[in-house]
């Protein structure tokens, strides 16, 4: 506190040596000894009605009587600061840092993406470019849980699993809003809010059902951790919930995420889900009093287009107040203030940052951690990988990702000054001491020729012929144009390994050469044929700048493979429900009655990890309790290994509980032959889930059991506790 008084005397009097007056501000709002919600308070009662919705408004015009620029709201940084024109680090896709399952490094990432934000708002806003992707709202973490595969935008999500996504969003957010006890560093957005996540043809239109059981055990979950850790904001979805447009919800925006949970920062709608209200879901007869609606829920921003421009008609015609319009007006101010947008520089401790941060060493280490830490080792039979290099003479690298930067840096991304691609990354490793061949030979879907006799040719020779398949994030993604084999604007038909890439590495396979599979994807791929017949498989998502670096890293054995799946593989589409039904009967592991290929949770290594009881839960517990356990995690193998340890826990009996349900979970470093100890505790109130009856949350009571493993179907060491 003495700190700051200092730094606070420092700024004022620099403000009075540059002309503001001897011991008086020309505005209350300016005086940094007031609270935040005092000086957006005072704002707000300096402007008119036509000045406040022009403030509602994603991009915000100026308010030049009171010398605040303009701002737009709309900035981005899913994996790294998006769509902007400066160079900045490029992290592995969000669903690709899930498969990492580390919550430090989700963390680092977010704060080395928050410096790289301060740093093009520095010097954005000093040469006054107040456009939009400048700004220091971020519309990120999505938070949506990834129930069915075929949706296209779960590429943007943690996975399908509740806890690993709030787990991971949470240390995202901390990490990008900062720890510094007064300013904001940069304001996260939770997204989309709630129960959204596809199809994507009709989100605009599409009203989702569910019981309140799967309300609150799937969907609601990671956003009410993330109104715990304190985000700055909620995005509101396009589609409608139990009739009523998501924006405009009773029951998610007023009684759930304003009253329930007590959440007092701002709201953004989508971009255009306001104008859905009349246009799509015909739930509003115009804009008036789709706006007023909107606001009276608590939405604070209309994102994207003009819609709240009817909120001057709706005040003129009563259907809504100044007052009430004024409530949304403090919440927006207060983050502005957060941010430190209105403050002299030397107050806001992140004014410094400038674009020698863009790109730093550290940044970029971290991007190529996170990028090796994705990927996933589906199958190695015999030991193929690692690949001794002095053994080749020849390699052959083919498929449509061999050389394909736009893949890897996924959706909602930035840019680099260099992408490592997996033909940059093989020939960085082998040098000019291998030969190398490259082609594409096929697209990623399409008809199949009629031989691949050219492509067969010229890889008879090789000694390693490296597959690079999968998708792409310009066929799966949000709202796309494609409309073809297995793909319908954004989200898969079928989540099968495109026909004509299943024949090529049938093709391949008659060569009688080792071949490697290299997957990018933002989703899980049904890998029949694959599975059974490739000796190799490595998914390695959408990985970002260093993506190629990463999977050579992999295939050479200079990193031990490391991540585990943050969704279920299923064997094939028999296995998944109806694609708009958004019940949770038989979808993700927690749910889901059959055999996965690749269960939630799998991830191999080149070393084994066996796993032992240091000390086993009590026998009972009560409301209130944690149950406490302790576990040993040896390396029984030859080399230094990255260990996912997952607890997951089965529930009493009951009609609806989850078959299994992840925890903990834990990375931990064990060098070959050594073994390092776990500790866990889980307070027995996270247990709880919803009752209808009691029309509230409940904890089960009854015999639980508790295993540990390396995957979701892993049941290494077993225990069990009475709840009471």
């Amino acid at each position: 506190m003495k700190k700051r008084l200092l730094v606070i005397m420092a700024a004022i009097a620099c403000i009075h040596t540059c002309g503001f007056g001897q011991n008086k501000y020309e505005f209350a709002f300016q005086n940094p000894d007031l609270t935040f919600e005092e000086r957006a308070a005072d704002i707000v009662a300096r402007l008119t009605l036509e000045e406040k919705v022009a403030q509602m408004l994603n991009k915000t015009p100026a308010i030049k009587h009171l010398g605040i620029p303009p701002y737009d709201w709309w900035n981005e940084c899913l994996h790294g600061v998006g769509r902007t024109e400066y160079k900045v680090t490029v992290f592995p896709q969000a669903i690709a840092m899930a498969a990492g399952w580390d919550k430090t490094a989700m963390h680092q990432m977010a704060a080395y993406t928050a410096t790289e934000g301060r740093a093009i708002y520095n010097t954005a806003s000093a040469k006054e470019d107040y456009r939009i992707y400048r700004g220091l709202t971020y519309w990120t973490p999505n938070i949506n849980i990834f129930r069915d595969p075929r949706w296209g935008r779960g590429q943007e999500t943690y996975g399908e699993d509740p806890f690993l996504t709030a787990t991971l969003a949470s240390n995202f957010v901390q990490g990008l809003q900062g720890n510094d006890p007064h300013y904001l560093k940069a304001a996260a957005c939770a997204k989309h809010f709630a129960v959204h996540s596809g199809p994507e043809h009709n989100r605009h239109s599409f009203n989702a059902r569910v019981s309140n059981y799967d309300l609150w055990d799937t969907y609601l979950p990671a956003f009410k951790t993330l109104a715990d850790v304190g985000v700055a904001g909620f995005m509101c979805a396009y589609n409608a919930f139990e009739g009523q447009p998501c924006c405009g919800s009773d029951k998610l925006m007023i009684d759930i995420l304003r009253k329930e949970w007590g959440f007092t920062g701002y709201v953004t709608s989508d971009c255009g889900a306001i104008d859905d209200f009349y246009n799509h879901h015909k739930t509003h007869p115009g804009a008036p009093l789709a706006a007023a609606d909107a606001v009276y829920h608590g939405t604070d921003v209309d994102c994207g287009t003009s819609a709240y421009r009817g909120l001057i008609e709706a005040v003129k015609e009563g259907l809504i107040t100044e007052e009430q319009i004024d409530v949304s007006l403090k919440r927006l101010f207060t983050i502005r203030l957060r941010l430190g947008l209105f403050d002299p520089k030397p107050l806001v401790p992140f004014s410094t940052i400038d674009s020698t941060a863009l790109e730093r060493a550290a940044h970029k280490e971290h991007a190529l951690k996170m990028s090796q830490q994705s990927i996933v080792l589906l199958k190695n039979d015999g030991n193929l990988l690692p690949i001794k290099k002095e053994n080749l003479k020849k390699i052959a690298i083919v498929g449509p990702n061999v050389d394909n930067a736009e893949t890897q840096l996924g959706n909602y991304n930035g840019f680099p000054s260099r992408i490592i691609t997996l033909l940059d990354g093989i020939r960085d490793e082998v040098g000019g001491k291998v030969s190398i061949y490259c082609d594409t030979v096929i697209g990623y879907y399409g008809k199949t020729p009629a031989s691949f006799a050219a492509a067969l040719n010229n890889v008879k020779d090789a000694d390693l012929i490296i597959y690079a398949g999968g998708i792409s994030p310009r066929i799966e993604g949000e709202e796309m144009p494609v409309e073809t084999d297995g793909f319908y604007r954004g989200d898969r038909t079928s989540i099968a390994l495109p026909k004509i890439q299943t024949d090529f590495l049938k093709a391949l396979k008659t060569t009688g050469k080792p071949v490697v599979m290299v997957l990018m994807t933002g989703s899980a791929i049904a890998l029949e044929w694959e599975s059974q017949h490739i000796p190799v498989i490595l998914n390695a998502w959408y990985g970002g700048e260093f993506a190629g670096k990463a999977i050579a890293d992999v295939i050479f054995g200079h990193y031990n493979p490391s991540g585990h799946l943050p969704v279920t593989f299923y064997a094939n589409d028999r296995d998944l429900p109806d694609f708009e039904d958004y019940d949770m009967s038989n979808r993700t592991y927690r749910y889901f009655k059959g055999k996965a290929l690749y269960p939630f949770g799998y991830g191999l290594s080149f070393t084994r990890f066996e796993y032992a009881w240091a000390s086993k839960p009590e026998q009972s517990y009560t409301a209130g309790e944690t149950v406490r356990l302790a576990f040993k995690v040896k390396n029984s193998g030859k080399r230094k290994g990255d260990a996912v340890a997952q607890v997951y826990v089965k529930y009493p009996d009951g009609k609806n509980y989850p078959l299994k349900e992840l925890r903990h979970f834990e990375r931990v470093s064990v060098n070959a032959g050594e073994t390092t100890k776990v500790q866990v505790s889980i307070p027995v109130s996270d247990f709880q889930k919803w009752n209808d009856e009691a029309l509230g949350m409940k904890l089960p009571t009854g015999i639980y059991r508790i295993f540990v493993g390396n995957h979701s179907d892993d049941e290494a060491i077993t225990a069990q506790f009475e709840v009471q």
